[in-house]
C-alpha cells in the first residue's frame, strides 16, 4: 500500500468516526431530554413532538452539514490524488491537514467559538485547493 494511500485511509476513518460521533451527539440530546420533532419517536416515550429542535441538536444538524459540502469533496479529491500518484508528502500533509481542520472546525462550532470556527473552515478549504491543485499538476505536467 502507497503511504498516500495509507494516509488517506486513515483521515476517511478518522473523518467517519467524526461524522458518528456527531449523530450520537444529536441522539445523546435528543434522549437525555426526551425531546423529539418526529412525532413517531415523541409518542415512543410518550411525549408530544416538539416544534423545534433542541439548541444543541440544531447546532450538531448545522456542523453535520457543513461536512456534507465539504467531507465528499475530500474524498473525491484525495481519491483523485491516490489514484494519480500525486507528490507523496504533499499530498500526505494535506489529507492530514484537511482532517484536523474538519475535526476542529465540528469542535470549534459546538462550542460556539468564532473566529477560530472561521478560521478552521479556511485553513480545510485551503487543503482542498492544493489537493486540487495537485490533481491539475498531475493532469498538466510541466516541461
Amino acid at each position: 500500500m502507497s503511504s498516500s494511500l495509507h494516509v488517506f485511509a486513515l483521515c476517511v476513518l478518522v473523518l467517519f468516526a467524526k461524522m458518528l460521533a456527531i449523530s450520537c451527539y444529536q441522539g445523546f440530546f435528543r434522549l437525555r431530554h426526551r425531546a423529539f420533532t418526529n412525532p413517531e419517536d415523541a409518542g415512543f416515550f410518550k411525549r408530544d413532538a416538539l416544534v423545534h429542535e433542541l439548541s444543541a441538536v440544531s447546532r450538531a444538524s448545522r456542523a453535520w452539514a457543513n461536512d456534507l459540502e465539504n467531507i465528499p469533496l475530500f474524498f473525491a479529491l484525495g481519491g483523485l490524488c491516490v489514484a494519480l500518484g500525486t507528490h507523496g508528502v504533499a499530498t500526505a500533509w494535506l489529507f492530514a491537514l484537511f482532517t484536523v481542520a474538519r475535526v476542529l472546525h465540528t469542535l470549534m462550532y459546538l462550542g460556539r467559538r468564532q473566529p477560530w470556527r472561521t478560521l478552521a473552515y479556511g485553513v480545510g478549504l485551503a487543503c482542498l485547493l492544493g489537493l486540487a491543485g495537485l490533481i491539475g499538476a498531475a493532469l498538466l505536467p510541466i516541461r
